[in-house]
């Protein structure tokens, strides 16, 4: 900074400016004793352009590369490029390495004026995240592991899993939207595995097996397309990404937004050994299911660690065809 500051003072006492029709108009800024920069236009028209660079980055990066030089002589073109970048119209203009040069301490590389590299100053950007951890549901608020109903899961086996396509778009230095979509898999595994389901017209029934066996498991899977919306607070304002599939570097973020979901497909899946021989049963049924769901997921991450919550508002079930439950899960996000 203190260079720049001398050299900007050295320009303004002893800027010349030579008239040269036939070649352009030329300005020759003398620096010090024995150097001097050159710079002619052959166009008024790149006035306007030219008020959008930063000559000090320009001058620092020439400067660096000059003290770092071995030789007496250092050839350091400047061309002005206008890339195009279809997904960006702002006008940002920043020093970029030319071909050839990837902005070490190679003095002979060509630097170009121009736009940023496309993508990187996009407002969005898309990441694939994973969702695991584990899914229970509530029953007027509570676990229905207090009444002793047949309908209790798990908590350990009662998988939540999740892929996700995220985009994240950035709407100030601390706010930024997660939307996207994903499919989701709901594991409710019974605390009870000899629990069987079945239904009929009036409804959804759980039962014990009765049988000879021993029971292993029982569990009801059901698998959804989901639609999501989340705007987070970022209090690190940090937009770069730490995680393998889009995370942040540092500071403490907190979200919390809406969720749609559509059902594709449910079972239910029961193994056992029957004579030392491991056997499966699986059901596919609606069981009563509601088609969609609808909720509220609130995330929560630190540095590299993000976790997550979803609560279902809507029934599991359809009213009076199966228990009064509502569907929640949280676990960890990759």
């Amino acid at each position: 900074m203190k260079t720049m500051l001398r050299v900007g003072l050295l320009m303004l006492a002893t800027l010349t400016v030579k008239a040269q029709n036939e070649k352009g108009d030329t300005v020759v800024v003398k620096l010090a004793n024995t150097s001097q920069v050159v710079f002619t236009m052959h166009d008024r028209a790149d006035v306007e352009l030219l008020k959008q660079y930063d000559f000090q980055s320009l001058f620092n990066d020439i400067i660096t590369k000059i003290e770092k030089s071995d030789t007496a002589k250092v050839d350091v073109p400047v061309v002005i490029t206008t890339e195009e970048e279809d997904d960006d119209d702002d006008e940002n203009w920043s020093l970029k390495s030319g071909e050839g040069d990837k902005g070490d301490e190679d003095c002979e590389g060509n630097w170009n004026w121009g736009k940023k590299h496309k993508g990187k100053n996009r407002r969005t950007k898309q990441s694939f995240n994973f969702d695991l951890g584990t899914n229970n549901y509530l029953s007027n608020g509570k676990f229905p592991d207090g009444d002793n109903a047949l309908y209790t899961v798990r908590p350990w086996g009662s998988w939540y899993v999740a892929a996700n396509s995220i985009q994240r778009t950035r709407i100030s230095n601390k706010v930024f939207l997660e939307w996207g979509l994903g499919v989701s898999w709901y594991n409710f595994k019974f605390q009870n595995d000899k629990t069987i389901i079945s239904k009929d017209d009036n409804g959804l029934n759980f039962s014990l097996d009765q049988r000879d066996v021993n029971s292993i498991k029982s569990k009801l899977t059901v698998s959804y397309i989901n639609a999501s919306l989340v705007p987070v607070i970022d209090f690190g304002g940090d937009s770069k990404k730490a995680r393998v599939w889009g995370g942040y570097h540092n500071g403490f973020r907190l979200g919390v937004g809406p969720y749609v979901g559509y059902r594709m497909g449910s079972h239910t899946k029961m193994a056992y050994k029957d004579d030392g021989s491991r056997e499966k049963d699986h059901n596919r049924d609606n069981f009563y299911l509601e088609n969609f769901r609808y909720g509220v997921r609130a995330q929560i991450g630190y540095r590299s660690t993000d976790i997550f919550i979803n609560y279902d508002m809507n029934d599991l079930f359809i009213a009076g065809k199966g228990p009064q439950v509502n569907a929640i899960s949280f676990g960890v996000i990759f």
